[in-house]
C-alpha cells in the first residue's frame, strides 16, 4: 500500500476540560533553560513521568514564548497511563478534529465510557475549545478502515500505538485518520509540538452524556 500525505484540516479543534485551567507561565519564557525553571516552579518536574517524558521530547521541539504554549506542552507531558490511539504512555501528542462537532462527539464518547466504568448514570463536563493550525504534511489513512482494520480497532490500541510510535520515530509529523465516533469526521494527531501553531481559545461547551444512552447534549457558552 502506497502511503498518502495531506495537509491537516485548518483550523483543527481540540477540547480540553475547563477544570484544567490554562497555565500561562510557559507562554512568556524566552529560553529552554527558563522553561526548565518554570516547570520546576509549578511542580511539573516533581512528577517522575513528566520528567521522563520531557527527556524523550527533543529540546528543539519544545514550545515556549508564544500564546498557549502551555496548552501544547501539557498535551505531550500529561498522558493517559494507557496511552491513546496513536501514542503510548511514554509521550503524549496533540489530537485535534477537523470540525468542532467531531471534537465534541469524541470527548462525549470518552465521557460515556467514564460514566459506565464508574457506574454513574450521567456526567456533565465543561470544555474549552481551541483552534489551531498544524504545519506540514501528515500521513493520511482516512478512508482506510477496511484496508487497515487493526489501526481502527474499537477494542484495542495495541496495533495503532505501535504504528503511531513508528511514524513518530521515523520523523513523521503525524497522522490524519477517520473518526470512529462521528461518521464523516476526520481527526489528526501531531507528534511535533513546534508544528502546532496559532493556538487560540474559542468557545466553552458543556457536554452531557448518560451511561445508558448514545444521546449527547452539548451547549455552547461564548467566552
Amino acid at each position: 500500500m502506497t502511503d498518502r500525505y495531506a495537509d491537516a484540516p485548518r483550523p483543527a479543534y481540540q477540547l480540553i476540560p475547563s477544570r484544567f485551567p490554562p497555565i500561562g507561565l510557559f507562554d512568556t519564557v524566552a529560553t529552554a533553560a527558563d522553561l526548565n525553571a518554570v516547570m520546576e516552579l509549578v511542580g511539573w518536574t516533581n512528577d517522575r513521568l513528566v520528567t521522563h517524558r520531557i527527556a524523550r521530547l527533543p529540546e528543539p521541539e519544545w514550545v515556549y514564548g508564544r500564546s498557549n504554549a502551555s496548552i501544547v506542552m501539557a498535551s505531550f507531558l500529561h498522558v493517559s497511563p494507557m496511552g491513546m490511539r496513536f501514542n503510548g504512555p511514554d509521550l503524549g501528542a496533540w489530537y485535534a478534529a477537523g470540525r468542532v462537532e467531531t471534537a465534541i462527539i469524541e470527548v462525549a464518547h470518552h465521557l460515556r465510557r467514564e460514566a459506565v466504568d464508574g457506574s454513574v448514570a450521567r456526567i456533565e463536563r465543561t470544555y474549552r475549545a481551541y483552534t489551531c493550525a498544524l504545519a506540514g504534511s501528515y500521513l493520511d489513512i482516512s478512508g482506510e478502515q477496511t484496508a487497515r482494520p487493526e489501526l481502527y480497532a474499537s477494542d484495542s490500541y495495541a496495533a495503532s500505538q505501535t504504528f503511531g510510535e513508528a511514524v513518530r520515530a521515523s520523523g513523521g509529523r503525524g497522522i490524519i485518520y477517520d473518526s470512529l465516533r462521528h461518521a464523516g469526521g476526520v481527526n489528526v494527531i501531531a507528534y511535533r509540538p513546534t508544528n502546532v501553531l496559532d493556538v487560540t481559545q474559542a468557545d466553552h461547551f458543556e457536554v452531557g452524556v448518560e451511561a445508558s444512552s448514545k444521546r449527547i447534549e452539548a451547549r455552547r457558552h461564548t467566552q
